[in-house]
């Protein structure tokens, strides 16, 4: 069976990870199971694409401190919160902080599974980002200092004659780096490269 995505559940009821884990694997998702917030934060490995189903009201680790400890590492999880008792507070706390959902137990299966794929797009969605912008980042180092500045000037928008009147170039000279920063970038035109450096933020650099 193909395995459409990766659920870590969390959850300190047995039965609970039991039902919810058959549920999740008979869909067609890995899953892997943990009994307390510590427990997921000491065993589990990093896979995407990926969705944390977390209980939010825990003993010794709630849930939103598991939120804060991932967001401390760096990890950005989608998070569908469970709970049948928690205050509105806790709820606006975890959605503030990125939750993407959350399910009143006893919650109907297909709103957990909806819940999931949104979970499993935005992640995959985000680690796509991350895999570009780090290209991106690669392919910003091979630059020249001055290329570094034109790039950044052609991100803001500015034609070759703005650009020429801000580096006191002459036009033509503009134009020769404008194709050199395309060539090293692996872009064709200038739309194709303001999509692929959608999200990166060039730091700016003179002579």
């Amino acid at each position: 069976m193909h395995i459409k995505g990766h659920i870590y559940l969390v959850d300190d009821d047995l039965e609970i990870r039991i039902h919810l884990s058959d549920l999740l694997r008979q869909s067609g998702y890995g899953v892997a199971d943990y009994a307390s917030a510590t427990d997921f934060l000491t065993s589990a490995n990093r896979i995407s694409p990926a969705v944390l189903v977390l209980d939010m009201r825990m003993p010794v680790m709630t849930g939103l401190d598991l939120q804060k400890a991932l967001t401390a590492q760096a990890w950005n999880l989608p998070i569908i919160y469970m709970s049948g008792e928690s205050h509105s507070q806790e709820i606006i706390d975890a959605m503030k902080t990125g939750a993407i959902d959350f399910l009143w137990k006893p919650f109907p299966h297909s709103q957990l599974l909806q819940a999931v794929e949104k979970g499993l797009a935005s992640d995959l969605n985000f680690r796509q980002k991350e895999i570009r912008l780090s290209k991106v980042e690669s392919l910003y180092q091979t630059l020249s200092s001055r290329e570094k500045l034109i790039f950044s000037l052609m991100l803001l928008g500015h034609g070759n004659k703005r650009i020429a009147a801000i580096t006191d170039l002459m036009a033509d000279t503009v134009k020769k780096y404008r194709a050199q920063v395309m060539d090293k970038m692996q872009v064709d035109s200038l739309a194709e490269l303001l999509s692929f450096c959608k999200g990166f933020e060039p730091m700016n650099y003179s002579d």
